[in-house]
């Protein structure tokens, strides 16, 4: 395995947002922050390393984003994740209504069940209510057009025969009865309901004009996805529940002992939004109690324009604060329902952005950097390892062994945080490293000193090991707990580069501890048990004889500097 390489390293993708207003003027200052704020969060929601998120002139965001393939995560930063609660007052199937009479009244057979997860008035749902709820995408509801028996020609619903779909174009299949007109009962708004029969799901983006607009109190809205091919229509009453209203919004996996075996995003509603949300789930469970067939007993909830789902409340009103959004595991899956969580968890763009432009940018000149970088850290650590060699001799293969053991616990940490948190190594990180090879280096020499220090006074070299290890470890810790803090500081207020050196620093920082505490100090001891170190062997670099040599030599020339003064 490798670790991850950031956008200098190996390029990634570049877009430009460009904010969108009604009055066509550059939008206040204030809402692109805080634009750029909710963006940054989502990636790093998405665990998405090395990212940059800045803002460009007046009305502009680019977004960086290393690695190939990240068109995911770019849809997903940019999009407003506008969340909206309403009642639905009617459907029926994308198609627009031409040649014949709209698609009859939606049936008892919605889909996607809202959940309180135990929290409803009404604990215990009839069996049949229970089995009657399909799945379908997302768990969004379709019309009955799609999913109802055939009707009589009174409008009741026979259970016993299923008629197959009705045509796109809304013309009854041959022998079959002409269903009844759409009941469009509750709509005040004549021109939402023309525009819902003219209106198309099945091309264009799914976005119905006007259907993202709070303020509208009706609006003509498109499923987001579609079952089987087929896709719902709906129209939509004033909105009961905002998305600002939600306090947090997580991914939660398949729950076997409840009966879900798809992923689902939990939704947790603060004060305002618990009660709102209990009050349009009395009135859909009211139109439910009147009429199982009633449009309205059903309520959708609508992410950006389009509906993400339309459960049907069956089982009383949801007054607990809570409720879920699912559907079939094959649709609603982890990475879906993680998506979703996060765009709603850190709440909606206050502008709408277009991409202005998207490119894919080229590692070459991060490479040649790369090569650069390198190449001089070789050659800082090549002169370590011979000043180490040089001066501490035998002593100086435990230096140069740690230093390997705190590259390997360095590389395999970077590939873990890669795999684990989508951590990704830029030249900053590289730059990061390669400086803390010194901070390793002296860490070693601080002990190694310590230990002479002890020969030099004339004690033997197996107590010399603990009592220097005593003397060493409290400087090591106060020396690394500076530089850690530094980096730590330097982390939370830089950004971009300068922080991904600082995090890199703090890294080995910890490693480095490790590796002095758990490595080094316990390869000492066991080398003062052998005969090469343990005797002093010239070469060992704890000869006592030398080193007591050396120090009287800078004895006696401390003394003579004294009687010369």
């Amino acid at each position: 395995m490798t670790p991850k390489l950031g956008l200098d390293l190996a390029g990634g993708t570049t877009v430009t947002l460009t904010a969108k207003t009604a009055s066509g003027k550059n939008p206040p200052a204030q809402q692109m922050d805080q634009a750029v704020k909710i963006m940054t969060q989502r990636v790093n929601g998405l665990g998405v390393s090395d990212a940059e998120v800045a803002k460009q002139g007046s009305n502009n965001i680019v977004v960086n984003v290393p690695g190939e393939g990240q068109g995911r995560v770019v849809s997903l930063i940019g999009t407003t994740a506008k969340l909206q609660f309403r009642q639905v007052f009617a459907v029926a199937d994308g198609k627009p209504s031409t040649a014949a009479p709209p698609a009859p009244a939606p049936s008892a057979s919605p889909t996607g069940k809202a959940k309180d997860d135990g929290k409803s008035p009404s604990p215990s749902a009839s069996p049949s209510a229970s089995a009657s709820a399909s799945a379908t995408p997302r768990g969004r509801a379709l019309s009955g057009a799609l999913t109802a028996p055939t009707p009589k020609p009174s409008g009741a619903a026979s259970p016993s025969a299923a008629s197959p779909l009705v045509p796109p174009s809304g013309q009854p299949l041959p022998g079959q009865q002409q269903p009844p007109a759409q009941d469009y009962a509750g709509v005040t708004d004549k021109a939402v309901i023309q525009q819902f029969e003219a209106l198309n799901c099945y091309t264009g983006d799914r976005r119905a004009p006007g259907s993202n607009d709070p303020n509208r109190k009706f609006v003509a809205a498109c499923d987001q996805d579609d079952e089987g091919g087929q896709i719902a229509k709906y129209i939509l009453g004033p909105v009961r529940v905002l998305g600002e209203n939600v306090d947090g919004a997580n991914a939660m996996p398949p729950n076997s002992q409840q009966g879900q075996a798809s992923w689902s995003v939990s939704l947790d509603f603060d004060g305002k939004g618990g009660r709102q949300f209990g009050e349009v789930t009395t009135d859909a469970y009211g139109a439910y109690q009147q009429d199982p067939n009633s449009p309205r007993a059903q309520v959708a909830i609508i992410l950006d324009g389009q509906v993400v789902s339309a459960p049907s409340i069956r089982e009383g009103a949801i007054t607990g604060g809570t409720a879920s959004i699912d559907g079939p595991p094959d649709s609603f899956n982890q990475r879906y329902a993680t998506d979703l969580a996060n765009v709603l968890k850190y709440g909606a763009l206050p502008l709408e952005f277009t991409q202005s432009s998207i490119d894919e940018v080229s590692s070459t000149l991060g490479s040649d950097q790369l090569t650069g970088g390198l190449i001089a850290g070789a050659i800082g650590l090549g002169l370590v390892v011979l000043y180490c060699m040089f001066y501490y001799r035998g002593l100086g293969l435990v230096a140069v062994s740690s230093l390997i053991v705190a590259s390997a616990i360095t590389y395999v940490s970077v590939v873990i945080l890669g795999e684990g948190m989508g951590f990704r190594l830029s030249l900053p990180h590289i730059i990061g490293l390669i400086v803390s090879i010194g901070i390793t280096a002296d860490s070693f020499i601080v002990y190694f000193e310590r230990l002479r220090d002890e020969l030099r006074a004339g004690r033997r070299l197996r107590p010399s090991v603990e009592t220097a290890w005593k003397r060493a470890r409290r400087t090591i810790l106060v020396a690394d707990a500076v530089t850690f803090l530094a980096a730590l500081v330097l982390y939370f207020l830089a950004v971009g580069g300068v922080a991904g050196f600082a995090f890199a620093m703090g890294l080995t920082t910890l490693i480095d501890i490790i590796v002095v505490f758990f490595f080094t100090k316990p390869l000492v001891a066991l080398l003062s048990r052998t005969n090469f170190y343990g005797r002093g062997h010239p070469l060992s670099g704890l000869d006592p004889r030398k080193l007591h040599r050396v120090t009287q030599k800078q004895s006696a020339a401390t003394a003579g500097s004294s009687q010369e003064a």
